[in-house]
């Protein structure tokens, strides 16, 4: 069976209006999906589902959505799609935690590294369905503004290879 990751956008998971993780995690089991296991509190799923990738990702936006009560963003990639994406990382050997994917529903525009403000020394690459970021300061230093971050979700290298891994347990 398929082994999928989801990653969610914009999805308070700790606060009073959130979403717990466990709450998640039940909210997959609900909808049939299998062997689900969350990682960390930042909107991080891993799961199994014989349906495909697109119907995964509307199932849950679907459920997600009226639990909220506002449309969540939810981004799913294969297993071997996230370890692609692990594998393409165009900054490696760079710090980790300072490297990011951007995780899009479709390929970036081939612009989309050009339609920046506030770029300092933030290096950008595009991948398949990826947009690659070095913050060399941190991002929480950076102040540069991706306009295809509003119709995406970040994680960092470290959070994709342990995603990677999980996946490729089940």
């Amino acid at each position: 069976m398929p082994a999928y990751v989801v990653l969610l956008r914009a999805l308070n998971l700790m606060g009073t209006r959130g979403l717990p993780m466990a709450e998640l995690k039940s909210i997959c089991e609900d909808l049939g999906f299998q062997s689900v296991r969350t990682w960390i509190a930042s909107g991080n799923v891993v799961l199994q589902s014989r349906k495909s990738e697109s119907t995964v990702k509307s199932t849950l936006e679907s459920a997600l959505t009226q639990r909220m009560g506002r449309p969540v963003g939810v981004m799913v990639r294969t297993a071997p799609e996230i370890a692609a994406v692990l594998a393409a990382n165009p900054f490696l050997g760079l710090h980790n935690s300072n490297v990011m994917a951007i995780f899009l529903d479709a390929p970036p525009a081939a612009d989309a590294h050009l339609n920046l403000k506030n770029q300092t020394n933030e290096q950008l690459r595009l991948g398949l369905r990826e947009i690659y970021i070095y913050y060399p300061d941190g991002q929480g230093q950076s102040r540069l503004i991706i306009p295809a971050l509003k119709h995406g979700t970040a994680r960092n290298i470290n959070t994709i290879a342990k995603l990677a891994q999980m996946s490729a347990e089940l």
